[in-house]
């Protein structure tokens, strides 16, 4: 029985409500539209009884806003019923273009701000949804998941908030640490993967591409991304290097250790392509380092990975670095905000990530599990038969 089958077999959880906040609505657009897609082609016996009332619309978008005083203060607004509705709030917490007037001056929009605005929202649906699921790709102060001396842990404090204002469960896209979980326990938080997508996008955007041990391996770029790293590495069948970063800790620079050099573990690979995997790229710079080491080793094309492409720093040195050949490709997902001209860059891969979004969210609806949509190895081992059979059509 295929997965659509199943789904028109049981009854949802309540009628579906989506609310995009502003910082994901691009996302929440395309989200929508594969929904009201799939679900007006469905065809199903039991779709004329009460239990699937509300089942087929023209929109799940709810319209909500976050209107601000001139102090930037703000609160939130719902303007439409959400009494008894399966509520999924989509936000992208690292969007900057957005922007607020405090006093008359431009304020950009941080993750503080967007993690604040996702809140009133919450408060402003006054706990009358039959259930709330917050889709946050990028979590929340992922990166301060952990105690070293006295400092705060944010991303376990936000996550332990939104259980206490209602929140059922939290879904993100490869969180920088996973084990971020146990600040809620008797709570649920979902850490999805993008493989199956990037392999996808590879393949289409790169027909010659050999995916097998004789012409790819993967590389982690330092130790905290070695599990993503050997995911790859064992669902590809390849073999894995990785860096690790020697710091200078007696020194602080912009609130981290400088990096000194970055030393390779792994074996030869000279010639082949190279996977570089990683959860996020922020200021590239520790990624570009890894790729002109691995040129010294006589390595092929370098495709960079990353869920997330924040590009904090600007295009100015992966433009450089394409130039000089150091990478091929770098491929991030639009699961958060893109800069426009990123999308013109001729190394630039975007990841549409709105389909998968989109069928998690149906079948949660119908309180199915989605233990198989988050272990995509069979599908990845599919698409991956197809294109070798295509390899040897063209004899490449």
């Amino acid at each position: 029985m295929s997965n659509d089958e199943k789904i028109v077999e049981t009854i949802p959880v309540g009628t579906l409500g989506l609310i995009a906040l502003e910082s994901s609505s691009t996302l929440g657009e395309k989200v929508n539209n594969y929904l009201v897609q799939w679900r007006n082609a469905r065809d199903s016996e039991h779709k004329g009884t009460i239990a699937f009332s509300g089942y087929q619309q023209e929109s799940y978008l709810l319209e909500a806003e976050c209107p601000r005083f001139g102090t930037g203060e703000a609160k939130g607004l719902i303007k439409e019923s959400v009494r008894g509705t399966d509520l999924y709030l989509l936000v992208d917490v690292t969007n900057h273009s957005l922007t607020y007037k405090v006093c008359g001056e431009i304020n950009h929009m941080s993750p503080d701000d967007h993690y604040q605005d996702l809140k009133r929202i919450i408060a402003a649906a006054g706990g009358k949804a039959r259930r709330i699921t917050v889709l946050m790709p990028f979590l929340y102060e992922s990166r301060q998941h952990r105690r070293s001396s006295r400092e705060s842990l944010d991303c376990a404090l936000a996550l332990q908030e939104l259980t206490r204002m209602g929140v059922d469960s939290i879904i993100t896209f490869d969180a920088h640490d996973p084990r971020v979980q146990n600040a809620i326990p008797l709570n649920s938080l979902e850490t999805v993967t993008a493989t199956y997508q990037f392999i996808k996008a590879i393949i289409r955007k790169v027909p010659d591409v050999h995916i097998d041990s004789d012409h790819m391996m993967v590389i982690s770029p330092d130790e905290g991304g070695m599990s993503r790293a050997v995911y790859y590495a064992n669902v590809l069948g390849l073999d894995m290097g990785m860096f690790y970063k020697r710091r200078d800790y007696t020194k602080i620079i912009d609130g981290r250790n400088p990096i000194v050099a970055h030393e390779f573990l792994g074996t030869d690979l000279e010639g082949k392509d190279i996977l570089v995997v990683d959860d996020m790229i922020s200021s590239g710079e520790s990624m570009l380092d890894v790729a002109m080491e691995l040129k010294k080793r006589k390595a092929g094309r370098i495709f960079v990975v990353s869920t997330f492409g924040l590009f904090t720093n600007g295009f100015d040195k992966f433009d450089e670095a394409y130039e000089k050949g150091l990478i091929y490709r770098v491929l991030t997902t639009n699961l958060i905000y893109q800069k426009p001209e990123l999308l013109k860059k001729p190394y630039y891969i975007s990841v549409d990530m709105s389909k998968y979004v989109a069928l998690i969210i149906d079948t949660l609806n119908h309180d199915m599990s989605i233990s198989g949509l988050l272990n995509p190895v069979e599908r990845i081992q599919k698409i991956m038969k197809q294109h070798e059979e295509d390899l040897k059509t063209r004899n490449l």
